[in-house]
């Protein structure tokens, strides 16, 4: 969480860097998340790969000392200078997070219970969105009055307590660690059987697509808040921008725990995953048809409390459906999906706008669009399997 707060002051930083520096150009301001999600697609395989071969406590300490690393050159050399460097940092920021993400979905299993994973995983939105939030709003406001150099010192400042407190856990696994010697050709044998595990198990490829469900028109949805941001008076740009981004965290974090108690209703649970990412379509729907004002916080608070159900539940489920030598693999897979669907989304918005195909208003109904009638497909046709998985 700690590290979460800082990593969205540097984000909003990169996304105000590349609007200075283009006229605010949706596809410059686009490319910062787009490279930070394609970025991450192209290294999560192996970072889910390194979590089943590697100490899973020791890859998230290296990831926040990498980003550590990362910002401490940065600013003291003075080398965010032009938008090749935004995106630079962008993509070795997510490099570090790539092996993060994975290591923490394969820990947290190691020391919880599975009657608490749902309770863990929630918490964890809750912090992770809690995160956003602090540090979307706050990140904003220091942009705004104090300056991008500021915002990056004080990321720094969150990595290194973060490895504090980390390096204070138990160990957590791998317990079957992968023991072949690793090599670019062992290395791929490794990642395809873990997709080979995935194929041969419908119940976990079923839940592995959950996130990207979302993501399809959520990725796009993320990047159009900014300019959204950037057409709504709520104060200064950055802190327009925070604004909006910190209302999206508090709701990704609310709906999880509000939403618990259906989270262990058989009834419901089959088609939980579908529903939780129509509902967040309808709300960007209405978004996109309202006049912006106060109500627009609302309503993004909303969309993204429905989708943090989506993510919190996905999650539990593949980890209580994983084997632990196959469940960093699994995660791998599992954000492979959602970061490439995430940035193929949010580069079709950006070359939209950017080429005046159509108005911003028009693209986020489409996403709205998108969302509801993929969270209609998975009510039709992947929930039959899941009630009858739980009905077995």
């Amino acid at each position: 969480m700690i590290s979460y707060i800082g990593d969205w002051f540097t984000v909003i930083a990169l996304f105000i860097l590349a609007g200075e520096a283009t006229d605010n150009s949706p596809l410059a301001i686009g490319g910062v998340l787009v490279t930070r999600s394609f970025g991450m697609a192209l290294c999560d395989p192996f970072s889910g790969m390194f979590a089943d071969r590697y100490s899973r406590k020791g890859l998230m300490m290296l990831s926040n000392f990498i980003s550590l690393f990362a910002l401490v050159t940065v600013v003291s050399l003075d080398l965010l200078n032009n938008l090749f460097s935004y995106y630079l940092l962008a993509f070795v920021m997510v490099l570090a997070k790539s092996l993060f993400d994975p290591a923490e979905f394969s820990y947290l299993p190691k020391i919880c219970t599975n009657d608490e994973l749902i309770t863990a995983n929630a918490l964890g939105s809750g912090g992770w969105s809690a995160a956003l939030g602090i540090g979307a709003g706050v990140g904003g406001f220091t942009i705004s009055e104090f300056g991008v150099t500021t915002a990056l010192w004080i990321d720094c400042l969150t990595f290194i307590f973060s490895i504090l407190l980390i390096s204070r856990l138990p160990s957590g696994g791998p317990d079957n660690p992968i023991q072949t010697r690793l090599t670019p050709k062992s290395a791929i044998v490794e990642i395809v059987s873990g997709w080979k595990y995935i194929q041969n198990r419908p119940s976990v490829r079923r839940v592995v697509f959950a996130k990207g469900m979302w993501a399809s028109g959520g990725g796009a949805q993320v990047f159009l808040l900014i300019l959204i941001g950037m057409e709504t008076g709520f104060g200064e740009l950055a802190a327009g921008i925070g604004l909006l981004f910190m209302v999206r965290g508090f709701g990704s974090g609310f709906g999880p725990i509000i939403a618990k108690p259906l989270m262990k209703q058989t009834v419901i649970l089959p088609y939980l995953l579908g529903v939780s990412v129509g509902i967040s379509g309808i709300f960007y729907l209405v978004v996109s048809q309202i006049e912006w004002n106060n109500m627009l916080l609302l309503l993004v608070f909303c969309a993204h409390a429905s989708s943090g159900v989506n993510w919190v539940y996905s999650t539990t489920m593949l980890q209580t459906r994983s084997d632990d030598e196959w469940r960093g693999r699994v995660a791998g897979t599992d954000y492979l999906v959602i970061t490439f669907t995430m940035g193929s989304s949010a580069l079709a918005a950006a070359l939209i706008l950017e080429n005046e195909l159509l108005e911003l208003r028009e693209v986020i109904a489409i996403t709205g669009a998108i969302q509801i009638a993929i969270g209609l497909l998975w009510v039709i046709f992947a929930s039959p399997s899941e009630k009858k998985l739980f009905n077995q």
